[in-house]
């Protein structure tokens, strides 16, 4: 059956890369727009967000058509990531815009421009991300990622993403590379921030309902001392993309390391307007509130505490939790 299903997806992707990138949106679109009507249980769970998130703002009907469109979204976007995947910059360029705050234009700039983390989300043409460092000189993209359970398909996936240049890194057996990598500089790590994330995760809002939220964006740019953004992937156009950093998510305040729960509040509010600004662009269909049992808060910000005093044991107490807080790509 791995057999099968690795020579069929092969097929796809070939099939897929070998037409305009504008034909594989619109067939992206299309096989979206029948998922929407076969696929009745992530339909049932898109619905079920937009309704918690939007009832008191959209009807009904508006509702339903946003659901319509984000499937139709999600299959764009997911046909025009294997096709990008194959695509130089040169042919890249006119469908993709990068959009950097001050900030971080400054820091990449610079010589030997420090280490960043960028949380970033299910937004758009999401595998984009990984071209970071393709656009912006002086940056080598870093991202972690979970493998799939079946080895060939893993590494068809990964051949393809390994074109972007970016390194990922497998979350479950890979953090002692990880570790090594960002105590260099010039390294942008790329983490998601928008997945529900256990029971390691905070309790935490988002549309005013609680989800459990990762705490490794804040962990990683407490740690390594980066400056911390959020980047959002826009879809502006049928096969046209703008991504953009956001300002910088302040980490310390007076003197002093903030919470790890008052940096990531901050990010959840950041994507939230994300999803604000195209409500469609953003992937419904993922469960971002379940609920479970999650680590106390309080308890958590006690461990995360990064006092100029002591931050030498902070950092050490906070070696376990970012590890088992690394979200997948």
């Amino acid at each position: 059956m791995e057999q099968f299903l690795y020579l069929s997806a092969r097929a796809l992707v070939a099939f897929l890369q070998a037409l305009p990138l504008t034909w594989v949106a619109r067939l992206g679109r299309a096989g979206g727009a029948v998922a929407f009507w076969v696929d009745a249980r992530h339909r049932r769970v898109a619905l079920a967000n937009l309704r918690m998130c939007f009832d008191q703002e959209k009807s009904p009907r508006e509702i339903r058509e946003l659901a319509q469109e984000n499937f139709r979204r999600i299959g764009e976007n997911y046909a025009c990531a294997i096709k990008t995947a194959a695509m130089n910059l040169d042919d890249l360029s006119p469908h993709v815009q990068f959009v950097l705050p001050p900030g971080l234009a400054s820091l990449a700039a610079l010589p030997q421009p420090p280490s960043v983390v960028v949380a970033i989300g299910h937004f758009g043409n999401f595998e984009l991300y990984a071209r970071f460092g393709q656009f912006v000189t002086g940056y080598q993209c870093v991202t972690t990622y979970r493998g799939l359970r079946q080895p060939l398909l893993n590494e068809l996936l990964q051949s393809l993403r390994g074109r972007s240049g970016c390194k990922f890194f497998e979350r479950r057996f890979e953090a002692a590379a990880l570790k090594t990598t960002m105590n260099q500089s010039g390294i942008l790590l790329g983490l998601l921030a928008d997945q529900h994330s256990g029971q390691g995760g905070l309790r935490l809002s988002f549309f005013g309902h609680d989800c459990a939220t990762s705490a490794a964006p804040a962990i990683f740019a407490l740690r390594y001392r980066c400056p911390l953004f959020t980047g959002i992937c826009y879809r502006v156009g049928l096969a046209q993309w703008r991504l953009e950093a956001g300002e910088p998510i302040p980490t310390h305040e007076n003197g002093h390391a903030r919470s790890t729960t008052d940096i990531m509040r901050d990010i959840n509010r950041a994507l939230e307007a994300a999803v604000r600004r195209d409500p469609a662009n953003w992937f419904w269909v993922h469960n971002r509130w379940k609920l479970i049992k999650t680590r106390d808060t309080t308890r958590d910000e006690s461990r995360s505490s990064y006092q100029a005093g002591n931050q030498t044991s902070a950092i050490k107490g906070q070696e376990r939790a970012a590890d088992s807080t690394i979200p997948e790509h």
